[in-house]
């Protein structure tokens, strides 16, 4: 075929058209590549950014479980994190009387620091054996960690954490993020009373046991009605940790236990024999022992309604979660106020009066619990009837502090109620009721038939504004902020 001919043309045609879309095939070829090698980096990337920014968070965890375990702190910084001023009421606070909080420091000099720059700091972070942040090894470390003064006045701290990837990829270069958070304190009244009652108490035995206070005060803002004298346990310093209850014991005394009356002891059977009022035996205080750690309606209501669980109570003796009262939904106290074994800790439950507004003697409702055992704290605005069923479980606590800070482990047997109940109208106990914790009424702590008795072990954490089920700090709202 001659060159120039129509045919040649049109192959020559054909084939410049073939090579210009195989060019094309492969300059989108090599596009693809590039978007899928490009996707590829950008997805990597991004997990590793979701890696890092959980392990900043993590460590911000970390940092608010300190607060509610000292325990966990290191010893070098520990000093630093307890509370450092006292509160009107005697209470022990993070804010000194003008508001301001404890921690003063800027991120320049904060008021802790860990830098792992510091061979002793990176021991303490992120020793694979005993570090803070072992058990997140496997994913990066914790290079810079500072609290200080808080931005916005009335929160505690700021917290800024700075973490690292481990190893850098064929990617990459090892990511960094830094997060900062402010956090917030929830300052409850301690609880330093096993059992106080604003009116009378009675504090009765029979034949099985002797109703009483172990590991702290007892108080009264009326009248305490026992038994005999003799069933008032005594004070001593040297008496022993054994967890007994005062039914079993031979001698009935305690390192801790006061009894502060508001009015009197009367003794249901008197003679002209009885011995007098042992010692640790205090009347006619006014006000009785320490100040009425009154716990207050509204902000325990608000607590509840963020932390917890709230509920309105019916006039069908009912219990409605967040005060809806719909038609089925209600629920008995003792479906409420049950835990089904150690452990299941019901954090707090804050029953509303009948008019949901501040407790007054004409709006007072009546919970029953009636369960065999329950864990947390039980704010009732209202009256209360103890009735519990069954033997109670066994716990292993801790004794309060001695004078060097060290506790002893003890094990308590027969516990129905392990946290707070705090009524605010009165507590009818109508059956044996040995609790772990703290039992306080505004109203009367009474045993209606004679048959009810009351025996509390303190939790004296209770002392130091430490709750099971309620946070001692917490993440302020809105206060969050990750960069790179």
């Amino acid at each position: 075929m001659n060159p120039g001919s129509p045919r040649w043309d049109e192959e020559g045609a054909a084939l410049l058209v073939t090579l210009v879309v195989a060019l094309l095939l492969m300059v989108m070829s090599l596009a693809l590549l590039e978007l899928v090698w490009q996707e590829s980096l950008s997805a990597h990337v991004g997990k590793q950014a979701a890696i890092v920014q959980q392990l900043a968070d993590a460590a911000g965890e970390v940092v608010i479980g300190w607060f509610h375990d000292p325990a966990t702190v290191p010893p070098m910084i520990a000093p630093v994190l307890e509370k450092r001023f006292i509160a009107s009421d005697g209470t022990p606070t993070f804010f000194d009387q003008n508001g301001r909080s404890q921690f003063v420091g800027t991120p320049e000099r904060p008021d802790i620091v860990l830098d792992a720059s510091d061979p002793t700091h990176d021991h303490v972070l992120n020793d694979p054996d005993r570090g803070l942040f072992r058990n997140m090894a496997e994913w990066g470390t914790i290079r810079l960690m500072k609290i200080y003064a808080p931005i916005k006045p009335g929160l505690l701290c700021t917290v800024e954490v700075t973490v690292e990837m481990n190893q850098p990829t064929s990617f990459s270069t090892p990511l960094r993020q830094s997060i900062n958070m402010q956090l917030e304190a929830l300052e409850l009244p301690v609880l330093r009373s096993g059992i106080r009652a604003g009116g009378h108490l009675d504090l009765l035995s029979d034949d099985h046991g002797v109703s009483g206070v172990h590991w702290a005060s007892a108080v009264s803002g009326g009248h305490v009605v026992v038994r005999r004298v003799a069933d008032i346990p005594l004070l001593n310093p040297s008496a022993s940790l054994t967890g007994l209850s005062y039914g079993e014991s031979t001698v009935l005394e305690d390192r801790w236990m006061q009894l502060w009356v508001g009015g009197l002891v009367q003794a249901i059977e008197s003679s002209s024999n009885d011995s007098p009022l042992p010692a640790n035996v205090h009347q006619g205080q006014a006000p009785p022992g320490f100040p009425l750690e009154r716990w207050e309606y509204e902000q325990l209501k608000q607590t509840a309604m963020r932390f917890g669980s709230y509920y309105a109570l019916g006039a069908d003796g009912l219990l409605y979660e967040d005060g809806v009262m719909e038609v089925g939904s209600g629920l008995s106290p003792s479906q409420v106020f049950t835990s089904r074994q150690v452990g299941d800790q019901q954090g707090l439950i804050f029953v509303d009066t009948l008019d949901r507004s501040a407790p007054r003697a004409d709006n007072l409702g009546i919970v029953s619990i009636t369960g065999p055992y329950f864990e947390g704290v039980a704010v009732i605005q209202g009256h209360v009837r103890l009735r519990f069923s069954g033997s109670g479980n066994r716990l292993t606590v801790l004794s309060p502090r001695d004078t060097s800070g060290g506790r002893t482990t003890v094990g308590l047997t027969g516990i129905h109620f392990n946290g707070v109940l705090y009524a605010a109208g009165n507590i009818m106990v109508e059956s044996p009721v040995k609790v772990y914790g703290a039992v306080v009424a505004e109203g009367h702590i009474q045993a209606p038939d004679g048959q009810g008795r009351l025996e509390v072990w303190h939790d004296d954490d209770m002392s130091w504004s430490l709750f099971r089920g309620l946070p001692v700090v917490y993440r302020a709202s809105g206060t969050w902020r990750g960069q790179y």
